[in-house]
């Protein structure tokens, strides 16, 4: 029994009054992080936020954000809080996300991710993402820039 099967989980539409929690596991997951702007602009602009909670405690497990346009959507942000990573957490809200997408008309679904985060890169491969692309120098890195690989998954 992994965690994901042993913690009640509720995923529920981000709200302002989660940024502070936020912004707690933010830095704490990644050396450069979105600022507490970001989120805010992407609730205000309507993209698909959502997080991820204990139904028991409430306590704030991951997030994800999604933008959503006509038969795409691009997976911006999927953070799991560090000490909750390698439990299923991340499988389970990006499973949940494309079911989203799923429901939405989404054909493609696209993101990037630092080709540094094997564990990261190992989850998208197993639930079928494809690389179709690098985008050069894209992320902030300790010595200087670092590639992103773009993948995508058709549904």
């Amino acid at each position: 029994m992994n965690a994901v099967t042993a913690i009640p989980l509720q995923l529920r539409p981000m709200r302002a009054g989660d940024l502070q929690a936020i912004m707690e596991i933010e830095p704490r997951a990644y050396a450069y992080y979105w600022s507490e702007g970001i989120f805010r602009d992407c609730l205000r602009v309507g993209y698909s936020c959502w997080v991820l909670t204990s139904r028991s405690t409430g306590e704030l497990i991951g997030y994800g954000v999604m933008s959503l346009a006509v038969g795409e959507c691009h997976v911006l942000n999927l953070t799991i809080r560090p000490e909750c990573q390698g439990q299923g957490f991340g499988r389970y809200l990006l499973g949940t996300l494309l079911d989203i997408a799923r429901d939405r008309q989404v054909e493609t679904v696209f993101l990037e991710v630092r080709p540094s985060n094997a564990p990261a890169v190992g989850l998208y491969r197993s639930l079928g993402f494809n690389e179709v692309g690098v985008r050069r120098r894209y992320y902030p890195a300790d010595r200087g820039r670092e590639d992103a690989l773009v993948l995508a998954l058709q549904l």
